[in-house]
C-alpha cells in the first residue's frame, strides 16, 4: 500500500483549519482520526495512510519482544498521540516510558517519552529519519528507532552529550539489540519480521 507522507494543502475540501504553520493541539483534536493519521510538528499538519497489516506486524513484534517482557520497568503503547508541545503532536508507531516517567500519560502522552521506534511505509523515510528525528532530537527523547522492512535494518539514535542525535548505530537482521531503557531485555531484528503472514508494505 502506498503512503504518501506530505504536508496537508488546508486549502483543500479535505481538511480544513489554520495556514501551515500555525496548526495547534487544538486543531489536532478537532480533525477525524478514523481513516488517517494527522500529526502536527512545529505548526506544520503532516497526514499518513493507515499502516499495512505488515508494518502493524511489526509493532505488534516489539510489543511482544520488549513490551511484555519489561512491563515491570517500562510502561509500552502504540499509535497514541503523544503532546510534545502545542505545535508539535505525533502518533508514533511504539512509545516506551519508564515507570519514574508515568505520570505524563493521562487521556494522551503529555511530554517527552523515553523511547520512541517509528516503521518506515513506503514514502515516509525522510519524514521519519529527518522531519521526525528533528522533532524528536529538539524534544530531548533519549532514544529513537527507525525499523525499516524493506532493508530488515533497525537504525537506533541516541542523545548525546551534546542533546543531539550522534549517527545512527545500524542493526542488521542477524544482530541482537537492547534499548538503554529497558536494563535487560534483548532481541534479534529478524524477530520483527519472522513469521508475518504477509509482507506487503
Amino acid at each position: 500500500m502506498q503512503t504518501l507522507v506530505i504536508p496537508i494543502s488546508t486549502e483543500t475540501p479535505a481538511v480544513s483549519g489554520p495556514p501551515h504553520g500555525q496548526w495547534t493541539a487544538a486543531d489536532w483534536e478537532n480533525l477525524s482520526h478514523q481513516d488517517k493519521r494527522y500529526e502536527i510538528i512545529d505548526g506544520v499538519l503532516y497526514t499518513q495512510d493507515i499502516p499495512s497489516n505488515f508494518h502493524q506486524w511489526v509493532i505488534s513484534q516489539l510489543y511482544e519482544l520488549v513490551g511484555v517482557p519489561t512491563k515491570d520497568e517500562i510502561y509500552t503503547v502504540s499509535l497514541v498521540a503523544v503532546i510534545i508541545s502545542d505545535r508539535t503532536i505525533t502518533q508514533p508507531d511504539f512509545i516506551g516510558i519508564r515507570k519514574s516517567n508515568i505520570h505524563i500519560v493521562r487521556k494522551w502522552i503529555y511530554g517527552v517519552p523515553d523511547f520512541i521506534a517509528e516503521v518506515i511505509s513506503p514514502g515516509s523515510k525522510d519524514y521519519d529519519e529527518e522531519v521526525k528525528k528533528t522533532a524528536y532530537e529538539k524534544a530531548g527523547v533519549p532514544e529513537y528507532a527507525v525499523i525499516d522492512p524493506a532493508t530488515r535494518q533497525l537504525r537506533l539514535y541516541t542523545l548525546n552529550e551534546s542533546n543531539q542525535y550522534s549517527d545512527p548505530r545500524v542493526f542488521k537482521e542477524r544482530d541482537t539489540v537492547k534499548f538503554a531503557c529497558v536494563s535487560t531485555q534483548s532481541f534479534v531484528v529478524r524477530e520483527l519480521f519472522d513469521g508475518a503472514p504477509d509482507t506487503t508494505l
